[in-house]
């Protein structure tokens, strides 16, 4: 059976650095089994390759690709927070944020991409409950945010 790490070198990803938080907060904080990453943006060697709402400035399926690094971007917290991306036993949650134009309601399209991710990298361990929450901005007016809930040994 695959490791995460290995099915991400077979996906032809590799896990960025972190990204320095951009605000007064940490980018995981464990406690017990679990690790809380905090909100990642789609940041590409830090800096974000889009800006705007989506259905407006930004058209869902790229904002789905945006969504999916922000996964990979949550992906590399847990492993720099864990060292192993093997000790997760459980993608408890992951929560999905979508600046949105006033008429888009897309959102639970476009978070898919960080779903089809975590479930491509974890197997039936990245299986999660989730939110897709539309909103009127993001940070530096990213168009989408992650955020995720592990379980690890």
């Amino acid at each position: 059976m695959a490791t995460p790490e290995e099915r991400l070198a077979e996906l032809g990803m590799v896990l960025p650095e972190l990204t320095a938080p951009v605000a007064a907060y940490v980018p995981t904080v464990r406690t017990g089994d679990h690790v809380y990453v905090s909100g990642q943006l789609p940041f590409v060697e830090g800096e974000l390759p889009a800006t705007g709402k989506v259905g407006a400035e930004v058209d869902p399926e790229t904002a789905q690709e945006l969504a999916a690094r922000c996964a990979l971007n949550g992906i590399a917290a847990v492993r720099a927070e864990l060292g192993d991306l093997a000790r997760v036993t459980r993608v408890v949650k992951l929560v999905g944020f979508v600046a949105s134009s006033p008429d888009f309601t897309g959102q639970p399209g476009v978070i898919n991409g960080a779903s089809e991710l975590v479930g491509k990298v974890f197997g039936d361990a990245g299986v999660h409950a989730r939110s897709a929450v539309g909103v009127a901005a993001l940070p530096l007016d990213a168009p989408v945010e992650v955020e995720m809930i592990v379980e690890a040994r």
